[in-house]
């Protein structure tokens, strides 16, 4: 352990973050799906009294409290480290973003505490509207907790609105910190990622228990939500992450070479590398599958155009090719699955086949942790992609470190890992039993709606079955 260099300490500093927010972001994107799934079944059964509708938005909710509560532990962990690991990022950035987290609790945090009860433990104790009302508060705080920890991570990749003095950013303009340049898509692009997550994981769910023959009602409604909520934004996801891609392209120039593996700066047009192995050392591809000027019509938008290749960087300033240029292509890869899962499903629904087509309800019922794999398959791109900068352009990756030593990171990081693996590893196994368990009737209370008359004229009868 003494052999180590400070370089090695800030190498598995990078390490035990990425760790940490690997497990950290699936949580929170999976609950911001969720809880907007929730509060649109909540409204739908206040709307049709449909008691699917009422089990449905319960047995989720189950779910959903879980997955907050592992949300909220795993989140604690990483604003712990900024002061254990990454000092002197809190020091020289604090000014500008730590006002972004307080915003975050003090909106998001505080709606979200304010009906986070009422959602969980009402359902026996408050009338339908006001039990709907505190969900869809819930499912906006989510989404608001989103909005600023996405302004400000986004802010470390495009600053603006900041002046820097004796090596300190201080905050000039607001409005350009929080809607930074990169900010509105970044923000759309994973907030649709987090519907997509969710909707995977509601499919896969229905898909399994149509299969079970248990919960058909339940599992046609989750199958129709879920595979409708595919089918119309996987594309629009495409269509965003273009728009992105061509904001990436304008503020980290060296990002997108990454991702593109493009080391030449090409003098009339740029081939789409399908397929290669990156050599940093070497500054070229090897096995390299491409579609000549494609590249050139994705990322400018013009038959002819280019953009500069990473020997235009200097060595120092390329962010590692190999890990970017391979998660893109894992993320593009199950999008594109996502699209034709989407298509195919409503496709199915339309004419009536879902139930007859158990090749598809096998693979989707599998299909639940894509959603999930793209999310952290893009974080990688995102974050990774952005090295050696932790704020671009204003402070490097290895300036931020603390100084700790390599000995004490590597034992914390054993630590985490361990206990990470233990803890979280429970929790994902109890939402697992959640959902072989399904939906349970409910018993009737104040919750219950008064009966709708169906189209004949005569009540529609609802039965509670004792659990």
């Amino acid at each position: 352990m003494n052999a180590l260099s400070g370089l090695d300490a800030t190498l598995l500093s990078r390490i035990q973050f990425g760790f940490t927010v690997a497990f950290h972001i699936i949580f929170p994107a999976f609950s911001i799906g969720l809880s907007a799934f929730i509060a649109t079944l909540e409204l739908l059964w206040m709307r049709t009294g449909s008691d699917h509708f009422h089990r449905l938005a319960r047995f989720w909710t189950k779910v959903f409290a879980v997955s907050f509560a592992m949300g909220v532990v795993s989140g604690i962990v990483m604003e712990y480290q900024i002061g254990t690991n990454w000092s002197r990022f809190a020091q020289v950035i604090g000014n500008t973003l730590g006002p972004l987290f307080s915003y975050e609790v003090l909106t998001a945090f505080f709606l979200e505490a304010s009906f986070l009860g009422a959602m969980l433990f009402g359902w026996n104790r408050f009338p339908p509207w006001l039990h709907t009302f505190a969900s869809v508060m819930v499912a906006l705080g989510t989404a608001l907790s989103g909005f600023w920890i996405l302004s400000a991570n986004s802010w470390m990749h495009t600053p603006a609105g900041y002046a820097m003095k004796d090596g300190i950013t201080y905050p000039v303009d607001w409005l350009q910190i929080i809607f930074n340049p990169s900010f509105p898509y970044r923000f759309t692009h994973m907030m649709i990622a987090t519907y997509l997550t969710t909707s995977l994981v509601v499919a896969a769910a229905g898909a399994r228990y149509l299969l079970e023959g248990r919960f058909r009602s339940e599992s046609m409604t989750m199958l129709k939500m879920g595979l409708g909520m595919l089918a119309v934004l996987a594309p629009v996801q495409a269509f965003v992450g273009d728009l992105h891609g061509l904001n990436t392209l304008q503020h980290q120039p060296a990002k997108i070479a990454a991702i593109e593996a493009h080391w030449q700066t090409e003098g009339d047009s740029v081939p789409l590398v399908l397929f290669a192995w990156p050599d940093m050392q070497q500054e070229r591809n090897h096995y390299e599958v491409a579609i000549p000027r494609l590249g050139s019509l994705i990322l400018t938008h013009r038959w002819n155009g280019t953009f500069k290749g990473l020997k235009e960087f200097p060595r120092e300033d390329r962010p590692p090719v190999l890990p970017v240029f391979f998660s893109f292509r894992v993320m593009v890869g199950l999008g594109l699955v996502m699209i034709a899962t989407g298509l195919a499903g409503v496709f199915l629904l339309w004419r009536r086949r879902i139930e007859r087509s158990r090749w598809f309800l096998r693979l989707l019922q599998h299909a639940w942790p894509l959603g999930f794999v793209a999310l952290i398959a893009g974080w990688v791109v995102t974050e990774t992609g952005r090295q050696p900068w932790i704020a671009y352009g204003i402070l490097r990756t290895a300036d931020a470190v603390s100084p700790v030593g390599a000995a004490q990171v590597a034992l914390s990081l054993a630590l985490f890992v361990v206990v990470y693996f233990v803890v979280f590893g429970i929790g994902i196994w109890y939402v697992w039993r959640m959902i072989r368990k399904g939906p349970q009737p409910t018993l009737p209370g104040p919750e219950t709606l008064p009966n709708r008359p169906l189209a004949g004229g005569q009540p529609e009868r609802k039965e509670a079955v004792p659990t």
